[in-house]
């Protein structure tokens, strides 16, 4: 049982972080991820595959793998990270920042795939058709794409969001665990459950449990009622 003298405001300040990142995150994933399948399921071209494959694979790999591989690209001793550094004048790793890159990194290839079956599953003589009355292909992908594929963006957000708000190893790689700065849901449970403090352990884990619960909920109610009417 949860005791209700615990430190509220440690109890708050990673759920605050957490939900801020994976705000933030899941909107910068989702635009990409509409654009980049949207794109990648309209064209054919020579080495698709092997850009998919890419895109793909921070969902096979392991987090500490993909964490590796952003503190190496994003660290001092690169091109990519000097310019960073140069252009927030302060270095990116370690920061808040460095956990939204992150989650958006871990979460794109969810999104990804789930739009590209949205894209690919849409009626081409639909879109044809809108173009034939003269309508531009932003009006056709504003008007009668997206409308179509209103499910799969709903389900995108919904995996993007929660692959960002329950991302562990990645973050712990290039964010650390800085209470009050970088410290998330999942990294405080892991320390709270290795100081023993269970108290805390078992909050932030229901807070988690009840977050992705009612997010779940209300994407099977719109559901629902989309099969109703």
């Amino acid at each position: 049982m949860i005791a209700l003298n615990m430190d509220w405001q440690v109890y708050w300040s990673p759920i605050r972080l957490s939900l801020q990142i994976a705000l933030l995150s899941s909107i910068v994933t989702l635009v990409l991820g509409i654009s980049i399948a949207w794109w990648m399921s309209r064209k054919v071209f020579k080495g698709k595959t092997l850009i998919e494959t890419l895109f793909i694979l921070p969902l096979v790999l392991p987090p500490t793998v993909v964490g590796f591989l952003l503190l190496v690209l994003l660290g001092r001793n690169s091109w990519l990270g000097h310019a960073m550094e140069w252009m927030f004048s302060a270095p990116v790793i370690f920061t808040w920042w460095a956990a939204v890159i992150a989650s958006i990194v871990v979460a794109f290839p969810l999104v990804y795939q789930t739009m590209k079956v949205g894209f690919t599953a849409v009626d081409k003589e639909l879109e044809d058709a809108g173009r034939s009355i003269g309508a531009t292909d932003w009006q056709v992908f504003r008007y009668i794409t997206l409308p179509l594929v209103y499910r799969s963006l709903i389900s995108a957000y919904i995996l993007g969001f929660a692959r960002g708000l329950g991302e562990f190893g990645a973050t712990l790689m290039i964010a650390g665990n800085i209470p009050g700065k970088t410290q998330t849901i999942p990294t405080a449970i892991y320390v709270a459950v290795d100081s023993g403090n269970m108290t805390l352990a078992w909050a932030w884990t229901i807070t988690m449990i009840l977050i992705s619960f009612v997010m779940l909920l209300l994407t099977g109610m719109k559901k629902e009622r989309k099969q109703t009417y």
